[in-house]
Formats: structure tokens, sequence, C-alpha cells
């Protein structure tokens, strides 16, 4: 028989289970909480080696007199190391508690990085993982765009799958739910920029160019910009945990499996309702930013009321509003696409949902403020 350790010192014990066999049992005894404190796995394996004709490990623990999960943490590590030297673990003379927790872990597959204390992966390998997520959210953004262009062109034809009822919804929450916010913030863009070109022009007399200013910078740019950045982060965000929170409970699945195409039945409205509000939004994000200009002019550099009106009337154009108006269906389809894009890619889990309207919001904005320096680069071109 191998040496029994002395119980009153170490929780545990060796010894064989009959004279010349190769099992080799674990007598566990005495209390195995995390308060009292508990063995290293080490010396154990170090008995393990030294011990000669081990093919086979069991647990006796009769003595035990209380338990946590740190008893449940101990046997694992042992089991996971004496399985890596080929030792067969019997794991039947454990508490039942234990057996169904050992059971439940081995059940979980461990999730990728969730030991603290791997090594880092090489900068080169960070790399080539970098650009093949890179490449792969390409093809997946891609194709996302062909399914949207076909769910479009059965639109065209009549025959898309969607509720009329979900279309009227959306438009509400994307039109007349914004209005307040766009409001607040087209106001303030319009006094910032009455403000910053009152204090500049003002050292050389040409206060009146204020209006030109604000009705030019509102129309072609700000407008459209600033109602797309809020609706990214209002109506992209929602549309991402909307599809997100569907992905997560299987309803999206489950619409697949019906024979419901969830870019018609989900995509489709969403993308519809934010390209017809956005254009709507952006002229009354216009006509707000103005006024906000013509309430600084009035009051800081006592500009006439009627002064302002004929300066705006000359310095904005049709063409100035149109090229605002366009961006403005634009940047609605974006923020559509990121919203949507991002909520079909959510995973299985809470923490993705919120994840997935995180990355909605970014993705929004990256791409309304590179669609708008490609809009002012053709704008540019075109002499217009």
């Amino acid at each position: 028989m191998y040496p029994t350790r002395d119980l009153t010192h170490t929780p545990y014990a060796l010894h064989y289970d009959r004279p010349g066999d190769d099992t080799l049992v674990v007598r566990l005894a005495g209390s195995w909480t995390l308060e009292d404190g508990l063995p290293a796995t080490t010396a154990l394996q170090e008995q393990l080696d030294g011990t000669p004709r081990v093919w086979r490990l069991s647990f006796d623990a009769h003595d035990v007199t209380a338990w946590d999960s740190g008893l449940v943490t101990f046997v694992r590590e042992v089991v996971e190391q004496s399985t890596s030297r080929q030792i067969v673990v019997d794991q039947r003379g454990l508490p039942a508690g234990v057996q169904r927790l050992l059971a439940l872990a081995a059940a979980v597959p461990e999730q990728e990085a969730a030991r603290h204390g791997d090594a880092r992966r090489p900068w080169l390998a960070r790399i080539g993982t970098a650009v093949l997520s890179g490449w792969q959210g390409a093809w997946d953004l891609l194709g996302f765009i062909g399914e949207t262009v076909v769910a479009g062109r059965r639109l065209m034809t009549g025959k898309a799958r969607f509720r009329r009822v979900d279309l009227a919804l959306f438009l509400q929450q994307c039109g007349a739910q914004a209005l307040g916010i766009v409001t607040l913030i087209s106001f303030l863009v319009g006094l910032i920029l009455a403000f910053i070109g009152a204090v500049q022009l003002r050292q050389f007399g040409a206060q009146i160019y204020v209006a030109d200013l604000v009705g030019v910078g509102i129309t072609r740019e700000m407008g459209a910009m600033m109602t797309g950045v809020i609706l990214a982060g209002r109506t992209g965000a929602a549309f991402a945990a909307q599809l997100g929170t569907m992905q997560v409970n299987e309803e999206i699945d489950a619409l697949i499996t019906m024979g419901i195409p969830p870019m018609e039945f989900l995509v489709l409205p969403r993308m519809l309702a934010l390209m017809l509000m956005m254009p709507l939004l952006c002229v009354y994000a216009d006509v707000v930013g103005m006024l906000a200009g013509l309430l600084v002019s009035m009051t800081l550099l006592h500009m006439p009321l009627m002064a302002y009106l004929n300066e705006t009337r000359q310095a904005v154009h049709l063409v100035d509003g149109g090229i605002g108006v366009c961006k403005s269906v634009v940047f609605g389809a974006l923020v559509a696409l990121a919203g949507c894009l991002r909520g079909i890619q959510c995973g299985r889990s809470a923490a993705a949902v919120g994840a997935a309207a995180t990355s909605a919001v970014v993705t929004g904005i990256v791409w309304i403020i590179a669609s708008d320096g490609l809009c002012a680069v053709v704008t540019e071109r075109l002499g217009i």
C-alpha cells in the first residue's frame, strides 16, 4: 500500500485500492471550503508521477465534512492534469453535487480567451487575424447590400413581403418622435455657426455675411449631417438592438423556417422609413438652423429682420437645398444599413446586443462622414 498521509495536516491522502492494483484512491477528508484554504494540485501530481503502475484514479469523499466551489475547482484541476497523463479518472466516489457540477463544467465548452493566464499571440498573428476579420466583414457587407438590392427590386415589382403597419410605425418612430432632438440640435448648431461668424466678421464690418454663412452652411452640410448623426445614435442603435434581440430569441431563425425573408420583412420597412423621413427632417433642420442664425443676428449684431432675410434669399439657392436633401436620403440609407447589418450579425447573448447597438452607431457615423466627404468632392468637381 502507498503510504497514507496525515489527514490532520493535509485534507487528502493516497492509497491503493488493493495491493498490487493499478488504481490509486485519493481520500478526501475534512472541510474543503475556500475559507479554510485548499492545497495546490502540484503536490498531488508530483506524488502521482512518483507512484508506479498508476493507470486509474478514484476518489473517496466519505470523510468530507463541508465543501464548496473550492473542492470542485480542485477536483477539476486534478481531472485535467490526470487526463493529460493518460490516467483514467473515476468520479463516482465524489459527492453527488460535485459530480453534477463537474458534468456541467464539462458540458459547457470553455470560451476562447477565458483563461487570463494564456500567453498573448504574436503580433504577426494578431495582424493576420485582423486582416482576415476585415476581409470577412467586407464580404458580409457586400452580401448584405446585395440582398438589400434584391429586396428593393421585389418592392418595385410589388412582391416584397412586409406588413404595412410596421412601415407606418417606423415612419412615426423615425419622423415625428425625432422632431424634439432634431429641433434642439439644429437650433444649437445654427446658434454656434452664427455666433462664430458674428465674432469673426464683425472685425471687418461684414456682419451681413453671417446670413450667408448660416444659410449655406446649414442647407448644404450641417442640416443633413447633424440629422444623420442624430438618427444614427437614436434610430440606428434602436434598429440594431431590435434585430439583435430577435437574433438572441431566435425569432429571425423562425422567420427563415417559415419561408419569410428577413431582408424583406425586417430590413426593408426600416430602410424605407429612414429614407422617407430623412429629407423631411433635413428641411425642418435647415429652417430651424436659419431661424437660430436670425436670432443671433438680431440680438448680437442688431441686424434688421428684412436685411437678414434678403441676404439669405440671395445667398441660398435651390441647388444648395437640393444637395442637402439628396445627402439626407443617402445618409438615411446608410444609417438603416448600419443598424440592420449589425443587428443581423449580433451574437446570441445579451452582451452581444449592446455591442451590436454600439457598433451600429459607430459604423453609421463613419459612413455618414465618409459619404459626405465624397459628396463634397463630387459637387466641387461638378461646380455646384
